[in-house]
């Protein structure tokens, strides 16, 4: 049981992570906010980057060596293509009448801890691979 508890607590520093914009993020930023990218891939992203010009879609990470379609799955839902995205999420999840506010909300909510639970299952995956 303890050792359940430690792997949890280790994995789970970066669960709740905020959705980071690959076009303008620096690589420190890019490992700390993305499943399974170290430092190594990071900077690999950020060299195709600086090399190719912006990325025009999501699917365009997949063209980074080391960016496999395992990890692009995992961290889709937190790849944004520019900070304008992130507003028009706001927008969308603030603008609901009340009479679907609840409904909204636990949506949201289902969402998030569902986003939670693939992170966390991921980096334990990842974690017994490396034993």
């Amino acid at each position: 049981m303890k050792q359940l508890f430690l792997i949890c607590a280790l994995f789970s520093a970066n669960v709740f992570a905020t959705p980071v914009n690959i076009n303008t993020a620096d690589a420190k930023t890019l490992s700390e906010a993305l499943a399974g990218i170290g430092m190594k891939k990071a900077e690999a992203i950020v060299a195709y980057r600086t090399k190719n010009g912006s990325f025009k879609t999501i699917d365009d990470l997949k063209r980074v060596s080391g960016i496999g379609v395992k990890t692009f799955t995992v961290n889709k839902a937190d790849i944004l293509l520019s900070d304008s995205q992130s507003a028009q999420i706001t927008a969308k999840t603030t603008s609901a009448t009340p009479e679907s506010a609840p409904l909204t909300r636990n949506y949201a909510l289902k969402n998030k801890h569902l986003c939670v639970f693939k992170r966390l299952f991921s980096r334990f995956v990842v974690y017994l691979q490396s034993l």
